[in-house]
């Protein structure tokens, strides 16, 4: 099997009311939705996003750069493939829009072996699991007023889910208290709580407000500190009896691994687009098994499936529905835990008619 072609398609999905958390105001997600075509009619698919569209172009001339080197060879060989574009990428570096665009092709040959084995990629990989815990991240944002915050937990319970995360990050501590206090006093003591500063403290600050949330049985506290402090990340898990969760803006295994070295974290959050794709995001979750520690990954709920299957210090995956109706399969939630699906490669199908529908001209 050879890839023929490499497709791309520009996309926004706008969200229904504006988003706000301690770092960000957002109002859409806008993606480069990529397509490997091939020679036996087969078709390797993932996406990348950003929150901003005019931020959108230098990602997709990036993936489009690396078409010369993928034309014309072999899926099978995604290894290959990977190191080649990593050695390609190097004058430019290793963060950033370069790998983030190395992410979507790993991902999408990864969908084509999948899909040319006619299996699934958590069976490929070695199964675990059929099914993992996930938790409710697409709302209970900063913007949300406490009366909003108190229905939306209750709705989230209603769909099936049995954990959530609120967004924290006030520089008025009292203020992200009366939040969690109110979420926490809505939902009862059954349900798992998580909280998530977007990098908003410092890690006096955060210690203060972390030793206040030990009372609500809070499951994490996420990115309390800027993700490149790790000092204040370790002072912070250090001084706080409560998990510390982060990692989701680091890129690779390599700076995954001055995470477990400096101890910043007890769960390790890999995303899938700055992680390096699949193929990276394997090679993190073993890296953090030999320091016994857990991850959980980041965002792109439906593609980091494949790794919550066959990772088994894989303890959950963040279910945000941002990018649900991008495809044509629907993901399963029952009693908190989604089903790890046994369709071939990743599982799901890009939608054309939404491709369309929301085309970025």
């Amino acid at each position: 099997m050879k890839i023929t072609a490499l497709k791309t398609h520009l996309v926004q999905l706008p969200f229904e009311k504006p988003i706000k958390t301690a770092i960000h105001n957002m109002r859409s997600v806008n993606c480069v939705a990529v397509q490997l075509l091939t020679d036996e009619g087969l078709q390797g698919e993932s996406y990348l996003f950003t929150l901003n569209p005019n931020r959108l172009k230098p990602f997709h001339e990036m993936v489009l750069s690396f078409e010369d080197l993928i034309v014309g060879r072999d899926p099978f060989f995604v290894e290959e493939l990977w190191t080649m574009i990593w050695s390609e990428i190097n004058p430019s570096g290793h963060q950033g829009v370069t790998i983030s665009a190395l992410s979507t092709i790993d991902t999408a040959c990864w969908d084509l072996i999948g899909k040319a084995l006619n299996r699934p990629l958590h069976h490929i990989f070695g199964a675990c699991r059929d099914k993992i815990w996930t938790y409710a991240s697409g709302g209970l944002w900063l913007s949300t007023t406490i009366d909003d915050l108190q229905r939306e937990a209750d709705a989230f319970i209603q769909e099936g889910f049995r954990s959530m995360k609120i967004r924290v990050g006030n520089q008025e501590i009292p203020k992200d208290v009366e939040r969690v206090r109110a979420v926490r006093e809505a939902v009862g003591p059954e349900i798992q709580l998580m909280c998530d500063a977007n990098q908003s403290f410092t890690a006096k600050q955060a210690i203060q407000l972390g030793r206040q949330l030990e009372e609500f049985d809070i499951f994490w506290f996420e990115e309390p500190v800027k993700a490149y402090d790790l000092a204040g990340h370790a002072e912070v898990r250090k001084r706080l009896d409560l998990n510390v969760a982060s990692g989701e803006t680091e890129y690779t295994r390599f700076g995954m691994k001055a995470y477990l070295d400096s101890k910043a974290c007890d769960i390790l959050m890999p995303d899938l687009q700055r992680i390096g794709g699949l193929s990276e995001m394997r090679k993190t979750a073993a890296l953090a098994s030999a320091y016994n520690i857990p991850i959980s990954t980041h965002i792109f709920t439906e593609h980091s499936l494949p790794i919550a299957g066959s990772a088994p210090n894989c303890i959950s995956v963040e279910h945000m529905p941002w990018f649900v109706n991008l495809f044509n399969e629907n993901m399963e939630l029952k009693d908190g835990y989604l089903t790890i699906p046994n369709r071939p490669g990743c599982g799901f199908t890009l939608n054309p008619e939404v491709l369309d529908k929301n085309r970025l001209s």
